[in-house]
């Protein structure tokens, strides 16, 4: 998938209504997760990201800013981020607890 064809977010679009289920792609373009929950609004909110597991089972939630994650709408209107983070790094951090 070529992200640089994609309509970057503003910050104003940072909240859970619209970051809500995006996916999260890593470095090397492979699925390494999706937004679970977002904790505030615009650059400053935490972005919560469910990393590994099946279909929602088993996946480890890791909290990071919004601001580390490039949010874009692709040629659907469908949001996604793109990461310089790969599925270990993000396995590696502590997990989000509420």
């Amino acid at each position: 998938m070529d992200h640089t064809l994609h309509t970057p977010l503003n910050e104003v679009e940072l909240t859970d209504d619209v970051l809500d289920g995006a996916t999260i792609y890593g470095p090397n373009d492979e699925k390494i997760g999706h937004v679970s929950e977002v904790h505030g609004a615009g650059a400053s909110a935490q972005v919560v990201i469910d990393v590994g597991g099946f279909l929602g089972i088993g996946a480890k939630p890791v909290a990071i800013p919004a601001r580390d994650l490039s949010f874009m709408r692709d040629d659907e209107a469908r949001v996604h981020a793109v990461t310089r983070w790969t599925k270990d790094d993000l396995k590696a951090m502590p997990e989000h607890r509420h």
